[in-house]
């Protein structure tokens, strides 16, 4: 039977060079005419709402049918603990190298900000909302949170946590069901397709998209305001780097697939993703190309949406090095057992930071207030160039869900080895 979205597959070939191409042209607007970048960001705001407004149904379809088909649904509960397992320790390796990277880069050091000098006001509205947020209570706020209000709210309210609990609620009753749920499982099925033809559709703006954010991007901040904090870039790029091609690589390695070559398979998600500063705009198409290389639509289904809230390594990375940088930008001194308490709190405050509006800007504030050491204030220091170290903290967290949902993938019995060992170069066993 011929695929239906194989047209659009095609096409989507060439997406990659078309969004590079788009981002220079942004790049050039940006720098030749400012004003216009701020005029063309609504194009970007678009784009990434068209793919936002699709995420929650998609996920949804996605985990039901993955769920609904298993025959042994303890398997549920086996690859959503290999999951979190493995969420834990790799979050935890970003988070220590942030913190080995700031200590030994100091990008802040020689800035010496006084706190009374802070723009306070620039950060109320991230000091705010982090006010509400606790070491103590963000647990049981996280387990609170997963139960919506009513079903419908959690698709109303866009919030991913919530739907993906739902799904799973929903994919349990209907694998119980056996024969007597074919009749809803089919339709699910096709309601999938069709939302992920949607995707396909949109996913052709992804050029002008990437366009009116990097010119927006630019435009507002320019080139000559970004040298006093491009210590701070740069540590975050090698260090972005650092876990990608050292500890994400020895990972694919030991589990025999090339990273290069996971990259290569990913290269629109990548790019879409990284010019438009959100990797809700690459989730469909990640998904789609996971299980185009081999891992079974009921681990895909539970791996990358939960990873989207607790396997966030980008942001883990930010989250240490923004923290330190602040400390050293104001002298504030963190001796070693200060920075192990850091340390442990981020380890818990950065599982589930996207469902938290204002994502890693509020999770980094809520640590600093934790601490109670580093100044809050001192995150108007970053403001100006968080842009673009969302990039790479997109780019990082991307790549990472995409490794995690290979090795949990690569233990389940449903693993295809061979389209694996076609796609990425992976070795089969036995």
């Amino acid at each position: 039977m011929a695929d239906p979205l194989a047209p659009a597959r095609a096409k989507r070939d060439t997406l990659a060079w078309q969004v590079v191409i788009g981002v220079i042209l942004g790049i050039a607007i940006g720098l030749l005419w400012p004003g216009a970048g701020a005029w063309l960001k609504p194009v970007a705001d678009a784009f990434i709402a068209l793919v936002r407004m699709l995420v929650t149904p998609i996920i949804f379809l996605t985990v039901v049918c993955g769920i609904g088909g298993m025959s042994d649904l303890k398997k549920v509960g086996r690859v959503g603990g290999q999951a979190i397992l493995y969420f834990e320790i790799v979050t935890t390796l970003a988070l220590a190298l942030g913190l080995l990277v700031a200590n030994v880069w100091r990008p802040g050091a020689g800035m010496n900000i006084a706190t009374t000098a802070l723009d306070n006001g620039a950060v109320a509205v991230y000091a705010k909302a982090a006010s509400s947020q606790s070491v103590g209570g963000f647990l049981g706020h996280m387990i609170l949170h997963l139960i919506p209000v009513s079903f419908i709210g959690a698709f109303a309210d866009n919030d991913l946590l919530q739907v993906l609990f739902l799904a799973v609620l929903f994919g349990l009753a209907l694998g119980r069901l056996g024969p007597r749920g074919e009749s809803v499982a089919t339709l699910l099925h096709g309601l999938s397709r069709v939302f992920f033809g949607i995707v396909a559709i949109i996913t052709r703006l992804a050029p002008l998209a990437g366009m009116a954010a990097m010119a927006y991007t630019v435009g507002s901040y320019g080139v000559h305001t970004l040298f006093s904090l491009l210590q701070l870039l740069l540590a975050m790029l090698l260090t972005c780097l650092l876990f990608i091609f050292g500890v994400l690589a020895l990972i694919a390695r030991v589990h025999g697939f090339s990273l290069w070559r996971l990259l290569r398979h990913l290269r629109d998600e990548l790019f879409i993703a990284g010019s438009t500063s959100s990797s809700e705009t690459a989730l469909p198409g990640l998904m789609e190309k996971m299980e185009r290389a081999g891992c079974p639509k009921s681990v895909v289904g539970l791996v990358v949406p939960a990873g989207y809230s607790f396997n966030l390594d980008g942001t883990c990375i930010y989250l240490t090095l923004a923290a330190l940088f602040v400390a050293q930008a104001t002298n504030t001194a963190l001796p070693l057992r200060e920075q192990i308490y850091l340390l442990l709190v981020l380890m818990i405050m950065s599982k589930g930071s996207a469902g938290v509006t204002g994502s890693g800007f509020i999770t980094l504030a809520a640590t600093l207030a934790a601490t109670s050491r580093i100044p809050v204030a001192g995150l108007a220091l970053i403001l100006g160039v968080d842009r673009f170290m969302s990039m790479m903290r997109t780019f990082t967290n991307l790549i990472g869900n995409a490794v995690a949902t290979l090795v949990i993938s690569a233990r389940d019995p449903d693993f295809d080895a061979a389209t694996a060992a076609a796609t990425l170069g992976r070795r089969q066993r036995g």
